[in-house]
């Protein structure tokens, strides 16, 4: 043993004395570790964490097969009592606005509608109180509210009698009847829950809950969500019509609670894992070179020590100890560029990915970190020792060293520069279209002017504004105190901005079938205040009220694509599937905005007078999101702040106002998510750029050095040093050409998946110019790593090269 571990100090100790094959092997190694833990450390926290709920593995999520996982209300009857679930739970697929008045500053808060089964079905323990009751969680029931932990502590200052005390919410008195635990994070995290109040028999088909399951032991995913999907079949098959028909034509089953709420996060995550799979490959690609090179500078200590009798464990032990070392140092390095990275990113993640502060540092993640680094190390120095093999031969002690690494390791070399670059290309050809996606989307005019534009949201008191009457006279006397403030140039009221969230209802053409489109409640100078160009007919007037004939204006994509390009004079009816719904005649005709920012396409829209709104759909809308206002302003908004509170305050004193933003950076926002994609991707492939660059130049050293004897046979017979240089250029270009065009076609394949997998990326495509930039940036790269190795061929003294002949 005492042998063995000198034979490691001793490897050690001369690796620490001459450090710079230490230094650049770790190096190498570190940014592979370090881009791949960075993104396992991402996967562990939004993927693998348990939620923090009782026994999570047990809780599972029904409902269609799709990114959302939304269930009705009639699903949701449909779904209880299946065989291997002990309990069932609701809660709605969105946060809700809310009101507090009194006890305080009037406050817009977040809700969250839940049935009484959800917090027993998820294991909940609450600080204090009770779930709710029977009684409350019904149909015109007691009204009863269970704080958050934060709005406990902010607005009760943790009062441990809190329990029993009213909450006067939406106008109305609510009982308090317990207090989350600090942990609940569903959504995002509420500010309250409201009880659901799903009436026993609902005929409710609107797909705007989210079921979640606990399962017996024994039960599996596949068996539930084969149960999950005969009973909504069959009830589908009982309904019959049309709806009948889409219902059964619809995938339904079962996954992890964990699963579905975190789909979108999981294929955009995937995305990240590839790419730094990607590099970690290029590498060991890089490492494996590095150990060949070192190899092959000790080839004749190891004939010699073979030659005095040394087992081939003793041979191999050194390179081993060497790699150890370089694995060792390599994952330290790569936990701290890990956590240096996710550090810097952390301003550029998803609010959802921050529920916890995002770690490097885990057990898990060192855990991922050596093992990565061993493996990869002592791989790479084992085949160093395969390909320098040949140097316990006769004919290397004969030689002096001077023997090279063989045809057979050299054209392993090669195969490796190809791979390299082929790994290069993909990744930067993915970073290039994601860059060209956004420069176009940069220069994609939006259908709307965002600059010296300030909005505010407000959802108005239920109790004060019970319909649409009364929301109208509250807007309009709002719009009008607004338009008072000096420097205001134009002011408007609407359910949605013109880029944010969306409002899809569904619509109905002449003679067409009924389709789901964008709806827009709007007041008279929307389009003026937002800058939307008017095409045809006209806008909205005063006299567009509730007791005057039913009219809309459209959108350009909406007048394309169901009413053959001319809409003015034609009717379009709401199509909610009863009698009575709303026909319209179309007015006018707008340009398109681009609602979900610039790297969508505009989507068909319908405008229509705010006060022509249907009181069902009214309710619908007030459910889901609160007005928008904004006011067109000279100068900053943002020095708009103060006036447009005290505004409100002077026409609705008990009314809160929420996110009083610029509208520029509601626009930029959009994008945020695309640049965490572009930051990240792009990071990685310039680290692919640097390692295939660093790769191939090692590669190129190593086959000049074991080729050294032959240059210098060939020098003396007259070959001139400028056909050895262009000699080792052709054969280091030909291989980075074919890495190219192997690149070339994986980054093709790989549009369509970032397609698939960003869905804020649709409008990425493959672009030939990108491709032809990527391809010039890596053989610019590829000639800078073989003209080195290809200058110290030309010039080999031949002398020195052919001593001991």
């Amino acid at each position: 043993m005492n042998v063995w571990l000198a034979e490691i100090w001793q490897a050690w100790r001369a690796s620490l004395r001459r450090p710079g094959f230490l230094l650049l092997a770790a190096a190498v190694l570190a940014l592979g570790i370090g881009a791949t833990v960075a993104v396992f450390a991402l996967i562990d926290q939004v993927l693998l964490k348990p939620l923090p709920y009782a026994q999570p593995a047990q809780l599972a999520s029904l409902g269609r097969d799709t990114l959302d996982r939304q269930v009705s209300p009639l699903q949701y009857q449909h779904l209880q009592s299946l065989s291997g679930v002990s309990s069932m739970g609701l809660f709605k697929a969105g946060l809700t606005p809310a009101n507090v008045t009194g006890d305080g500053e009037p406050e817009q808060i977040q809700a969250l509608e839940v049935d009484r089964g959800l917090l027993p079905t998820l294991g909940v323990r609450l600080v204090m109180g009770r779930n709710f009751d029977a009684a409350e969680d019904s149909p015109h029931g007691a009204k009863a509210v269970i704080l958050s932990y934060g709005l406990w502590q902010r607005r009760y200052a943790g009062d441990a009698h809190v329990i029993g005390r009213s909450l006067p919410l939406e106008g109305n008195a609510y009982d308090i009847v317990g207090v989350l635990p600090p942990d609940f994070d569903l959504l995002g995290g509420p500010d309250l829950l409201l009880p659901a109040a799903l009436p026993a028999q609902s005929r409710d088909i609107g797909t705007n809950y989210l079921a979640v399951a606990r399962m017996s032991p024994g039960t599996s995913l596949g068996a539930l969500g084969a149960q999950v999907a005969t009973r909504l079949h069959a009830m589908y098959a009982a309904i019959g019509g049309s709806q009948g028909e889409a219902g059964l034509r619809t995938r339904y089953d079962a996954v992890g609670l964990r699963a579905g709420l975190q789909e979108a996060s999981s294929r955009v995550l995937s995305m990240f894992m590839v790419s730094a799979l990607f590099v970690l490959l290029i590498a060991f690609v890089n490492l494996v070179n590095l150990m060949v090179l070192r190899a092959l500078a000790r080839a004749h200590d190891v004939a010699v020590r073979a030659a005095l009798g040394a087992p081939a464990m003793r041979l191999a032990w050194p390179a081993l100890a060497e790699g150890t070392l370089v694995g060792l140092t390599g994952a330290v390095a790569g936990m701290g560029l890990a956590s240096l990275g996710l550090d810097a990113l952390r301003g550029f993640m998803p609010v959802e990915w921050q529920a916890d502060a995002v770690r490097a540092s885990g057990w898990l993640s060192w855990g991922v970190a050596l093992a990565i680094g061993m493996a990869g190390a002592l791989l790479s120095a084992l085949l160093g020792l395969w390909r320098g093999r040949a140097a316990t031969t006769i004919d290397e002690l004969r030689e002096g060293g001077r023997n090279g690494i063989g045809r057979h390791g050299g054209l392993l070399g090669k195969v490796l520069v190809v791979v390299q670059v082929t790994l290069a290309t993909t990744l930067l050809c993915g970073a290039g279209l994601f860059l060209h996606a956004l420069r176009d989307a940069a220069q994609t005019p939006l259908g709307f002017s965002m600059q010296g534009v300030l909005t505010f949201e407000l959802a108005p008191i239920k109790a004060d504004y019970p319909d649409v009457p009364s929301v109208q006279q509250l807007s309009q006397r709002l719009l009008d105190r607004l338009r008072a403030i000096p420097g205001v140039v134009d002011v408007a009221a609407g359910t949605n901005l013109p880029v944010g969230d969306q409002l899809n209802m569904p619509m109905r053409a002449p003679g067409g079938e009924a389709d789901s489109v964008e709806y827009r409640g709007v007041s008279p100078g929307y389009f003026a205040a937002f800058g939307i160009p008017l095409r045809s007919g006209r806008g909205f007037e005063q006299t567009d009220g509730a007791g005057s004939a039913a009219v809309a204006v459209v959108n350009q994509a909406y007048a394309r694509a169901y009413l053959g390009g001319n809409a003015l004079g034609k009717t379009l009816e709401m199509a909610f599937g009863t009698a009575g719904n709303p026909v319209m005649r179309v007015v006018g005709v707008v340009a398109d905005t681009r609602q979900s920012g610039p790297l969508q396409a505009a989507l068909p829209m319908v405008y229509v007078p705010l006060a022509q709104v249907p009181d069902t759909v009214m309710g619908m809308i007030r459910d889901f999101m609160p007005l928008r206002f904004a006011l067109r302003t000279h100068g900053r908004p943002d020095d708009y702040r103060g006036a447009v509170r005290a505004a409100v305050a002077e026409v609705a004193p008990r009314q809160p106002i929420a996110n009083l933003r610029d509208l520029a950076d509601i626009a930029r926002g959009m994008t945020e998510p695309v640049r965490l994609d572009l930051l990240l991707v792009g990071l990685f492939a310039l680290m692919a750029l640097l390692l295939a660059a660093a790769g191939m130049y090692a590669v190129m050293a190593v086959a000049v050095a074991a080729r050294r004897r032959e240059f210098g046979v060939r020098l003396a017979l007259g070959a001139a040093p400028l056909q050895l240089a262009r000699l080792v250029m052709r054969t280091g270009l030909f291989q980075v050409l074919a890495g190219l065009c192997l690149g070339v076609g994986t980054g093709w394949l790989l549009t369509g998946w970032l397609r698939s997998v960003v869905d804020s990326m649709a409008g990425i495509r493959f672009e030939p110019l990108v491709v032809a930039w990527v391809c010039m940036v890596l053989a610019v790269a590829g000639l800078a790593a073989c003209l080195l190795p290809a200058m110290r061929a030309s010039r080999v003294a031949p002398m020195h090269a052919l001593r001991g002949e």
